[in-house]
């Protein structure tokens, strides 16, 4: 019965990702340093980068965010945009008083709150335990490279897809940073970091085994 149920989990893991979760994603920043603003009445801000073009690696492959003119919608984060801790939406840290393009990276203006739970993080990153900068986007139309092929604007080369309309909703401080190559900046998500196929080799090994253990018994 058990390796019943793990073959059956195994065929789930092996199922095709949904359309949708190829346009929903997370990254984090680690090596850009949270900075922090002076002057009197900001001492509670900071500035950080949040995305960058920075290749990453995802489930369907290498995703590039393209940060050139017209590609990112920066609406949202000016509008309504909150700074979370580890993408919670119920453990909101403050707001992002502003967001923009700088060269090829995103970069936002953030206030800490004064409430309990925002000071406990806000001290972590003022003395620099907290460096993880994540944010959350969606991507609504994309460009693909096959490989050894270049982009429309000959910047990329492939094999890649190129997120050429895309919208960062929430910037995250996170305790655990995913990408060590670009933060207080990007965080992946477990399933599009292709956890599916992580999850399906282990299951994978543990059917072979528990088919062993039985054979020999």
């Amino acid at each position: 019965m058990k390796i019943l149920e793990m073959e059956r989990e195994l065929a789930r893991a092996q199922e095709p990702q949904e359309p949708r979760e190829k346009n929903k994603g997370t990254r984090e920043m680690v090596l850009n340093n949270i900075r922090a603003m002076e002057g009197e009445g900001n001492e509670r801000k900071f500035t950080l980068s949040f995305s960058s073009e920075e290749p990453y690696g995802r489930w369907f492959g290498m995703e590039i965010l393209d940060h050139t003119n017209g590609c990112v919608d920066l609406s949202r984060l000016n509008d309504i945009g909150v700074l979370l801790f580890n993408h919670h939406r119920d453990q909101v840290l403050g707001k992002i008083t502003r967001a923009w393009v700088q060269g090829d990276r995103g970069e936002a203006e953030v206030e800490f709150d004064t409430d309990e739970a925002a000071e406990t993080i806000y001290q972590k990153v003022k003395s620099g335990t907290l460096k993880g900068v994540s944010v959350g986007y969606m991507v609504d139309s994309w460009e693909e490279v096959m490989p050894s092929k270049t982009s429309a604007d000959g910047r990329f080369t492939g094999p890649c897809s190129i997120a050429k309309k895309w919208v960062p909703y929430e910037i995250s401080i996170v305790s655990v940073p995913a990408d060590p190559t670009v933060g207080v900046g990007r965080e992946i998500s477990r399933a599009a970091a292709g956890e599916p196929e992580i999850r399906m080799r282990e299951l994978a090994l543990q059917i072979n085994k528990n088919y062993m253990e039985v054979n020999e018994s």
